[in-house]
């Protein structure tokens, strides 16, 4: 018996039991098609379109068990494909609800997100277990990003010359031409006696307050991930004070917990309505020197408060110096979606608006605290 071809097999696992006249599949396409089929076999547009619809029988396979197939069957990218459209697509919540699930379970960016939306659903023993995946994503995050926002404080390199020796700061002209005495031509080698390398300057600093003000409504998951990894990598910097502030129609002050990020997603409870105008006043009651502050609104304002209290405060703010920027998404894509008549009406009144990574909002931080 010849082995099926794997293109034919592949084109068969995506179009699922619409295309079984395209031949029979092997042993391990035929447990691919039934961990595909578990999953997408519950989408009617796929029905309409005879494109991998399911079969007549219902799936009696658990999720702890496809999960434990995926595993077994699929590469990682393709394992991750599955449990985040499991989570977001299909809404299967059992993914990050059931203790047996998330004991076995490779944490990820998506899962991190179908954790904090679902834990108001979590009994304390599976709550202790979710914890483990937003510990495991934001440690992840927090390499990622930390390099990034500390950078933009590093300061800049000068053309004096430096007694610290640094690899970032190496000079290699001034090295290579100090050292043109010791190269070797039978060798071919030149050899490196004297290195030299730049060094870097640093403007005095004064300490700004930088204010982020995140609404957590459930559009807004990945800012509000990123908002609070942001504020962490922040903390502590020198020149800035950081605060936290989430909020819906009521504002919370996460600025205790600014330092342990986990902890801060952990308190979060995304939802409910929104009321921009009451938190930009809360912050607006926390700014110490007003020309040197920063206020980071990340919203997708659409407003269910007061609009006009949202335009007067911003207004306000603007004119008494504070810098104001409005952000449709802080997150590592920068994709804003936001109601774009009221961002226009706050840049009107003086606010920047627009959608940063979190790195371009330590570097616009960065240049305001070492002006």
């Amino acid at each position: 018996m010849t082995a099926p071809d794997s293109d034919l097999e592949r084109w068969r696992l995506v179009l699922g039991e619409p295309a079984s006249a395209m031949g029979a599949l092997s042993a391990a396409g035929a447990a691919q098609d039934a961990a595909l089929n578990w999953l997408y076999g519950r989408d009617g547009e796929h029905d309409k379109r005879d494109v991998r619809n399911g079969g007549s029988g219902e799936s009696t396979l658990a999720t702890v068990d496809w999960l434990n197939e995926i595993n077994r069957l699929f590469p990682r990218e393709t394992i991750e494909r599955l449990q985040r459209d499991a989570v977001e697509r299909y809404e299967i919540t059992d993914i990050v609800t059931d203790a047996a699930v998330l004991e076995t379970i490779e944490p990820n960016p998506a899962l991190l997100r179908a954790v904090l939306q679902t834990k108001h659903l979590m009994n304390p023993e599976v709550l202790r277990l979710a914890r483990r995946i937003v510990e495991a994503v934001v440690r992840d995050l927090m390499a990622q990003m930390a390099t990034e926002v500390r950078a933009a404080f590093t300061g800049t390199r000068a053309r004096r010359p430096s007694r610290w020796k640094q690899a970032r700061d190496f000079d290699m002209t001034r090295t290579l031409r100090a050292n043109l005495g010791h190269y070797r031509p039978a060798e071919r080698r030149l050899y490196i006696e004297t290195p030299h390398f730049f060094s870097r300057t640093r403007k005095h600093v004064e300490q700004w307050q930088v204010i982020l003000l995140v609404d957590q409504s459930g559009s807004m998951v990945d800012s509000v991930i990123h908002s609070a990894v942001t504020a962490a990598c922040l903390w502590g910097l020198p020149g800035v004070r950081t605060h936290l502030v989430a909020f819906d129609t009521n504002v919370v002050d996460l600025t205790s917990d600014v330092d342990d990020p986990v902890e801060l997603l952990m308190k979060v409870q995304l939802g409910g309505g929104t009321d921009i105008g009451g938190a930009v006043r809360y912050g607006a009651g926390l700014i110490e020197q007003p020309r040197r502050a920063i206020v980071a609104i990340i919203s997708d304002f659409y407003e269910g408060g007061s609009s006009s209290l949202l335009i007067r405060t911003v207004r306000e703010l603007v004119e008494q110096g504070t810098k104001v920027l409005g952000l449709a998404a802080l997150d590592s894509q920068a994709n804003p979606a936001y109601d774009r008549d009221m961002g226009q009406r706050l840049a009107n009144v003086g606010a920047a608006m627009g959608a940063m990574t979190p790195g371009e909002l330590a570097a616009f931080v960065a240049e305001q605290v070492a002006r």
